[in-house]
Formats: structure tokens, sequence, C-alpha cells
């Protein structure tokens, strides 16, 4: 009498479309985390409020210049002295007349910084200027 049973099932092999999915799921998150990327916002910048907000849409190419609290300019995550910000922004007025430039200034930076970046656009030939700002949150 044989009481071993035939257990000799056959090995599973490698699953292909499991990991076809994981893949695809993969691929799907970084181009979503692509866009979001590109609309770059420094952190601890807090822009201001407005009663008169209104939000337009995005447009490719536009370049952002933060400026923080103590005055210091940024494009992306490179800071910039206003010589070299000049020169940047004289460079693409050249190249793109329409240039959108967004300046997102903290709440609290001095009003004469804000000013040196306005006269530095203006030096550039920049003239399609937006400031970034939040709605205003009433209670």
């Amino acid at each position: 009498m044989n009481f071993r049973k035939n257990n000799h099932s056959p090995q599973v092999g490698f699953q292909m479309a499991p990991m076809i999915d994981v893949v695809f799921l993969l691929l799907i998150f970084f181009m979503a985390a692509a866009v979001y990327a590109h609309w770059e916002k420094k952190i601890g910048i807090t822009v201001p409020t407005s009663q008169t907000y209104d939000a337009q849409p995005r447009v490719a190419g536009e370049i952002i210049v933060n400026i923080e609290r103590d005055g210091r300019f940024f494009i992306g995550d490179t800071e910039v002295g206003a010589e070299r910000l000049a020169g940047l922004l004289r460079n693409v007025a050249e190249e793109y007349r329409d240039q959108p430039i967004i300046i997102r200034a903290d709440r609290k930076t001095e009003h004469a910084k804000v000013m040196q970046a306005l006269d530095i656009c203006r030096i550039a030939g920049i003239w399609n200027i937006a400031f970034a700002v939040l709605p205003n949150q009433q209670p």
C-alpha cells in the first residue's frame, strides 16, 4: 500500500502580468510627479493674500523669481545676485519677447527688494510680470 500522496506540484514561475502592472503604475506615478515638480514653489516663502485673487492658468516656460524674507533672489533652487538675475533675464528677453515672469516675494520682504526685481525686469525688457498671491481666507 502506497500512503504517499503525489505532492509533486509544478513549481510556480515568475509571473509577468503583475510585474507589468507594477511598472505601469510606477510610470504613471513618475509622470504625475514630473508635472507637479514643474510647478516649483520655494519652501519657506509665505506669499501675501489678496481679496481680488484671480487664479490664472500656468504658462509653459514661465520663470519664477523667488525673493526670500532677507531679500535674496532665487530662480529654482539656485540663489542669484541682482547682477546675475539681470543678466539671465536680459538673455531670456532677447530670445523670447513675451517671456512671463512671476515674482514670489515673502510677505515680510522689504518693498525695496521687490522694486529692485521689478527694475531688473524693466531694464531687461520684460513687461509680462505677475505677482504670486494666495486667496484671502475669511474665518
